[in-house]
């Protein structure tokens, strides 16, 4: 495992220095690379793991550090890092493993003097008992606990109540469910979950939505013959569920107005047994090209792609009977999926709920009077989520809520629902629907 503690040190120091989106600079890196499966599964948990833990690494690296004014160098903290994750959340490593092969890695790369240091920072929290630091009080302690900023912890409790926010904090760590939606358009449910269980697929069917399946274990769905015949496509639970809140008909016109990269455009044309328009936009060409791409492996040739810019009003655009408004966000919702989004400012948040607005208001234009407008995101934040949707309607009379349906089962009635990860084992979103009166 020694290379693969090297390659993750590596890539670790690249992200700390770039600020490059983690899923991508992994990808990479595991690609270039010359290690084996197995090694390769290591380093991406040890990767991904440091970077969710890291607020509570870094507080121990605080505590344990002898002058607290010095600061670390970047390869230094991150082989700390990487040691006292081992140590504290990957059972499999030995610690006498953990502590040896972070000094080797110290050592390799041409710092001598640090390996001495960690070293004994490594076995001085051993004989502690892997204790974790004390907070100065309550928010501090939860966020150190389940590595949270503290302006985050704040946040949700104070927005959704301390029951609430510890709920989300515990599923903001961890491992993030693999859900998938049945394509149903071409071929039966039965015949894709028998073929997706010949291949060695273990999954179980949601009762939520009949066509939503959970992917159990570690099984690669991007290679089996159900995901290349365009039988399947990976997409959470909370966005299948914002698709069935729209609630798109065999020959509606929907508009998808920040598709990309397709997910839940796949799911709407789904839903409409490829029969009718499914206009799906993007800001970007590229990323537009992934919603066409994805569309032809799936068969759905009742959509079309292209480039639009959401916050402008286009003429030339059709009123359609159902518009999705799946807008940018924070993405609090998903912080267990992208751990980096944690250690952004607050501040970078503060244009959101302005850009959000503008989205949805244009968006709104597009619909039939007895259409139906959806907004959505995957984010828990009542500036971004409650407030855009509480102001749409104040400065637009000519909608008004509407239930958001069956699917929701006891919360049908319900016109917007803020999803908590821990209430469907999903990610968060949120989801406001409107109708159009005149």
């Amino acid at each position: 495992m020694g290379n693969a503690r090297k390659t993750v040190l590596r890539l670790l120091t690249r992200l700390e220095n770039s600020g490059s989106y983690s899923n991508i600079l992994l990808d990479e890196g595991l690609e270039r690379s010359d290690l084996s499966p197995q090694d390769k599964k290591f380093a991406a948990a040890l990767f991904y793991g440091v970077l969710e833990r890291q607020i509570t690494l870094d507080n121990i690296i605080r505590e344990y550090s002898r002058n607290p004014k010095n600061k670390l160098g970047t390869e230094v903290r991150v082989i700390l890092r990487m040691g006292l994750y081992q140590l504290l959340y990957m059972d499999s490593v030995p610690d006498n493993a953990a502590v040896d092969e972070s000094v080797k890695l110290a050592k390799k790369n041409r710092n001598p003097a640090a390996s001495g240091f960690i070293n004994a920072m490594l076995r001085e929290f051993i004989r502690n008992n892997k204790k974790l630091p004390k907070g100065r009080n309550a928010t501090e302690e939860l966020s150190i606990e389940y590595s949270a900023p503290v302006w985050l912890t704040e946040k949700w409790t104070r927005e959704y109540g301390k029951d609430i926010c510890l709920e989300m904090l515990k599923t903001s760590v961890g491992q993030a469910p693999v859900t998938a939606r049945v394509n149903t358009a071409f071929h039966s449910l039965e015949s894709t979950l028998d073929m997706l269980a010949e291949e060695g697929i273990t999954f179980e069917r949601l009762s939520v939505l009949p066509d939503c399946i959970r992917i159990c274990g570690a099984g690669a769905v991007e290679h089996t013959k159900a995901y290349k015949e365009g039988r399947i496509h990976v997409q959470d639970l909370s966005s299948q569920l914002c698709c069935a809140a729209l609630d798109p008909k065999e020959n509606d016109t929907v508009l998808d107005l920040c598709a990309a990269p397709g997910g839940k455009t796949f799911t709407i044309a789904e839903r409409m047994n490829n029969k009718g328009r499914v206009l799906a936009f993007d800001l970007h060409k590229n990323r537009a090209g992934l919603i066409e791409s994805g569309a032809k492996r799936l068969g759905l040739d009742c959509i079309r792609a292209g480039v639009n810019n959401a916050k402008v009003y286009d003429e030339k655009m059709p009123k359609a009977d159902k518009v999705l408004c799946d807008a940018p966000c924070s993405g609090l919702g998903v912080i267990r999926r992208k751990p980096e989004i944690k250690y952004k400012e607050p501040s970078d948040f503060d244009r959101l709920p302005e850009i959000q607005y503008d989205i949805l208001k244009t968006s709104a234009e597009y619909v039939k009077v007895g259409g139906t407008l959806v907004y959505s995101t995957c984010t828990l934040s009542r500036a971004e989520n409650d407030e855009v949707a509480d102001r749409f309607l104040a400065e637009h009379p000519d909608f008004e809520p509407a239930p958001l349906g069956e699917a929701f089962g006891s919360d049908s009635g319900l016109c917007r629902m803020s999803i908590t990860p821990a209430k469907y084992n999903s990610d968060g979103f949120f989801i406001a629907k409107f109708i159009r009166l005149r």
